[in-house]
């Protein structure tokens, strides 16, 4: 079992950075690749961007390339995401899961675990 946090979340102004982050607890030695996933309010959940667990591969939504980045620190157990040149649209939960096929997905359904979920406000 693992257990994945999330923190970071915030207000941000259109135009400005947010880092959330993802610390994972438990059985942390499996090797999952790590995705993250927002929900706005009435809108199915959406892929972000997710990253493979020796942090090699990363594979992103083409509405956050080039603005977003993800990242890990496995000596940490944590998994980042800095968003840059933030938009309105992208208010939404942020979550992260774990995928234990360490697939690098945009697929939910390959996702094992799941965190709660912070609040991302981007204000026009």
């Amino acid at each position: 079992q693992v257990q994945l946090v999330e923190s970071g979340g915030g207000l941000v102004q259109a135009g400005g950075s947010l880092r959330v982050s993802c610390a994972a607890s438990g059985r942390t030695f499996m090797r999952y690749a790590v995705g993250w996933f927002r929900q706005a309010p009435g809108k199915e959940r959406e892929f972000v961007a997710a990253i493979s667990w020796s942090g090699g591969s990363t594979y992103y939504s083409p509405s956050v390339k080039g603005r977003f980045t993800i990242s890990k620190n496995t000596a940490k157990n944590t998994v980042y995401l800095q968003m840059n040149n933030l938009k309105p649209e992208d208010t939404a939960v942020y979550y992260c899961a774990a995928d234990r096929t360490d697939s690098v997905t945009y697929s939910l359904l390959t996702y094992d675990y799941w965190g709660q979920g912070t609040q991302v406000t981007v204000s026009s």
